[in-house]
């Protein structure tokens, strides 16, 4: 009884909610980031976009880009 529980503690937090993917521009002054790929916001980026997590983004300070808000 206790080993099945262990297991369904286990199962149950190794899934959490799945993690919101952002886009961001690959510019080390890069300053929003995007929901959509096809953003116009990201329509100048000259240095390819990049795929992250939101958590990830925002905590470099990224904010959500004024298309998408």
């Amino acid at each position: 009884m206790k080993y099945t529980l262990l297991l369904l503690f286990v199962f149950l937090t190794s899934f959490g909610p799945p993690e919101t993917k952002v886009y961001i521009c690959g510019s080390t002054g890069a300053k929003k980031y995007h929901f959509t790929e096809s953003c116009r916001g990201l329509s100048s980026c000259s240095h390819g976009t990049v795929k992250t997590s939101l958590k990830q983004a925002q905590g470099l300070g990224l904010t959500l880009c004024g298309w998408e808000d």
